[in-house]
């Protein structure tokens, strides 16, 4: 008769029920037996198999028995219900990021989290849809280089890089490292930024975190300067568009009754805004006020306008004037007319 060591049977039985059953996938105590004994090559009877399970269960893993034509012991709650995985799935496979090699990396980890059929589920909708994905590897530790960063309260060094018209990369300020503390990490418009205060400008400064090469934390602790800053992340999103560095200002917008909604999903709801008449309202938000603001402003159309500050006001205008200018212009030699 074939022995296995009893230390192993009911680890192996575990892992079968957790990466074979499932509600619609059952398993009961003859094909058990039969998967231990062939796959396995380990010896079980009926009541070795039932007194296993009760132990399993009494350890809280969730095992429940289904009656009817398909009878048999199945994992009931799991740590994550399929539904959230297919989220998760769906979030790693879209995220830019995210490279080829670390989605499929993190998907099969993912499909790891429930059973072999319902993986199935897992795999048929993962689609790429053409989405742009990031070729820098090093990202992730970037990322963890970051948390541990803050968490020992260091400072880190690192080189930064640009998009050349070749779509080649190249080190900005000739390849001089940034002396930089970490202040928070970002996910905004799918890049990961850091937000840390560059001791060299005294400001505090926001970095694409892909863009980063040769980083390092250093046995600096962050200075007091960067401890004194107080960042509201949610606040810091709401009013930098595309992540572009500016002057903070109160810009008072005039906008449609349709367009309502726009500005509270874009500012919140604790903004000031009051109803002008019965079709246009008047708000007032605090914005980074950049090129990709105006740009926004542009987007929505003639139902929103910049009213005051008057400054702000003429700024946007030479924006739309220079924009007018470009079109204007014939195009070049080689382009298309």
């Amino acid at each position: 008769m074939k022995l296995g060591d009893a230390s192993l049977k009911i680890l192996y039985l575990m892992q079968i029920l957790l990466e074979r059953t499932d509600e619609e996938h059952p398993l009961n105590a003859a094909q058990l037996i039969r998967i231990l004994d062939r796959e396995y090559n380990i010896t079980i009877d009926r009541g070795t198999v039932y007194a296993q399970i009760r132990k399993l269960s009494d350890a809280d893993l969730d095992i429940e028995q289904k009656d009817g034509k398909t009878k048999g012991y199945y994992i009931g709650e799991r740590k994550f219900e399929l539904a959230e995985l297919k989220l998760l799935v769906d979030a790693v496979q879209s995220s830019r990021f995210i490279t080829e090699k670390k989605s499929a990396e993190l998907i099969r980890k993912l499909e790891s989290l429930c059973s072999r059929s319902e993986a199935k589920q897992l795999s048929s909708q993962v689609t790429v849809c053409n989405r742009s994905k990031t070729p820098n590897e090093t990202i992730y530790y970037n990322v963890d280089m970051i948390h541990s960063a803050i968490f020992h309260n260091r400072q880190i060094t690192y080189q930064y890089v640009d998009w050349t018209m070749q779509k080649k990369t190249q080190f900005r300020h000739g390849g001089a490292f940034y002396v930089v503390s970490p202040l928070n990490l970002i996910w905004d418009d799918e890049n990961y930024y850091l937000i840390g205060y560059d001791e060299q400008v005294g400001q505090i400064r926001h970095y694409r975190v892909d863009k980063m090469r040769n980083m390092s934390i250093t046995e600096d602790a962050r200075t007091a300067e960067a401890m004194e800053q107080k960042i509201d992340t949610a606040a810091f999103s709401k009013k930098t568009f595309g992540m572009y560095s500016g002057v903070d200002i109160k810009v008072q917008l005039r906008g449609s009754r349709e367009l309502a909604g726009v500005i509270l999903d874009r500012f919140g709801t604790d903004i000031w805004m009051r109803p002008l008449d019965e079709d246009h309202f008047s708000a007032q938000v605090t914005v980074t006020v950049s090129p990709q603001f105006f740009g926004w402003v542009t987007a929505i159309g003639k139902g929103l306008e910049i009213t005051g500050p008057a400054e702000i006001r003429a700024q946007y205008m030479e924006y739309l004037e220079g924009l007018l200018k470009a079109y204007s212009r014939p195009c070049g030699a080689g382009e298309t007319e």
